[in-house]
């Protein structure tokens, strides 16, 4: 077989296809003789195929970046929106904890309205975020496009329900500072109301310790009880108005209490010093009815008897009127025995305005013969004070006025022909000095009514 000559190898030569396997050092080599642009773009084909990532430069990382950009900015807003939405939640909770009023109710309702906003909006954060996987590396270059729109997207809508949210949380500023002023009475309200309890139980231990019994006070502070059971249950269960409520009203019962308890020895002394007392008093006017008689009987020789018939059971009525208050301070003295206070003191009482109507009574008598006695000798006295009040009185109503105002000056007309007719009837051989006496009472009564309204028509320039 003839040799042929073999011909020289380049690299740029193409080599003859045939059945011979290709070499990989000869297509490393062609490659590598290539400019640069082809070999990018050559290296570029090779890696896509076959199972191997394929590589996109410029544009393509540009958009993979923006939407990365546009998922941490959307998931930045999320992130706001929900803490502010658990902010939020917790003033509202505080709110209806504390105040049930409409207003109340109405930011409870509008509240769960932007919830279901959010919900929306976190929905649609949520489903472009699952739609998505940027990190795959063969994103293509419209998906990259399209998760950033979308993206974008549900960062819009998160952020315009974070200002709506933000806004509705503003609005809540008033009924918020009432909720956190009552939260922040809460726990000192609860506390005072536990220490004036202790404070009550203690007064009633060194009362019974000093010999006093006190059980009405004890029962009262038992009825306490169940209400301290309720403020220990807590707000939570109760509710905070009625807790606070409960708290004030348990302080104040065992204040009170308290304060009674403190007092009671001073009351068993009082009451033992106002028994002595209208003992002293009853015993005394027990005497002085005893005057009343002779008194009647000075009057009925003197006198006619107008003057003294409404006197007549002056006598009778002083004389009961001592003997049930010797009952009744029988009966308190076995009250204060038993330390029973208020009844005590409920019939001390009794006793008291017993004495008092017997003393009026009694004293009636004596002042009557005083005044008769008086006017019979010098009646003149008696008509000078009457007409000295009347002429005071004309004066009064012509201060200013050329002529009076009928209606003040009437009845002043009248008193005088009352007073000339009480006058008229001393003439008579048997007076009747008491007829006399209330007339001219009666005459100054009516004065007086006059000259107090002249004075109240110019104060307010009638």
């Amino acid at each position: 077989m003839t040799a042929t000559p073999s011909q020289p190898y380049t690299p740029y030569m193409r080599r003859p296809r045939g059945n011979r396997p290709a070499s990989p050092l000869r297509d490393v080599l062609t490659l590598l003789m290539l400019p640069l642009p082809l070999l990018v773009t050559a290296a570029s084909g090779a890696f896509a195929g076959g199972g191997t990532r394929r590589w996109f430069g410029g544009r393509g990382e540009s958009q993979r970046a923006e939407a990365q950009a546009a998922k941490d900015a959307a998931a930045a807003a999320f992130y706001d929106l929900d803490t502010a939405q658990r902010d939020l939640r917790i003033s509202i909770e505080t709110i209806t904890a504390v105040d049930d009023s409409p207003a109340a109710q109405r930011a409870a309702s509008d509240f769960e309205t932007l919830g279901r906003r959010i919900d929306e909006a976190s929905k649609l954060y949520i489903t472009a975020v699952d739609a998505h996987d940027l990190d795959r590396d063969d994103l293509e270059s419209s998906v990259a496009s399209r998760a950033r729109s979308e993206l974008s997207a549900s960062e819009s809508e998160l952020g315009k329900v974070k200002k709506d949210l933000d806004r509705f949380a503003r609005s809540l500023g008033p009924l918020l500072d009432k909720a956190e002023t009552q939260l922040a009475r809460l726990a000192p309200a609860v506390e005072r109301a536990r220490q004036s309890l202790l404070a009550a139980s203690n007064a009633l231990d060194a009362v019974r310790n000093a010999g006093l019994q006190a059980d009405d006070l004890a029962a009262r502070l038992a009825a306490l009880a169940p209400e301290l059971t309720m403020l220990n249950q807590g707000a939570g269960r109760h509710g905070v108005p009625e807790t606070l409520q409960r708290a004030d009203r348990v302080m104040r019962d065992a204040e009170a209490v308290r304060a009674e308890a403190a007092r009671l020895p001073e009351r068993a002394e009082e009451t033992d010093r106002r028994l002595v007392s209208l003992r002293t008093r009853a015993q005394a006017l027990t005497t002085r009815s005893g005057q009343v008689e002779p008194v009647l009987s000075e009057l009925r020789r003197r006198f006619t008897a107008a003057c003294w018939q409404d006197l007549q059971r002056v006598p009778d009525q002083a004389a009961e009127n001592v003997r049930q208050a010797e009952l009744k301070l029988k009966e308190a003295q076995r009250a204060r025995d038993a330390q029973r206070w208020p009844d005590a003191t409920a019939l001390l009482s009794t006793v008291r305005a017993l004495l008092n109507t017997t003393d009026e009574a009694v004293s009636a008598a004596g002042d009557r013969l005083s005044r008769l006695n008086a006017v019979a000798k010098d009646p003149q006295q008696e008509i000078d004070r009457t007409r000295f009040a009347i002429r005071d009185a004309q004066r009064l109503a012509m201060a200013g006025r050329q002529t009076p105002d009928p209606r003040h000056a009437r009845p002043l007309d009248d008193s005088v022909a009352r007073l000339d007719r009480a006058v008229e009837a001393l003439e008579g051989r048997h007076p009747d000095y008491w007829h006399f006496l209330t007339e001219t009472e009666a005459v100054r009564t009516t004065v007086a009514a006059v000259v107090s309204r002249i004075r109240e028509e110019r104060g307010s320039g009638a």
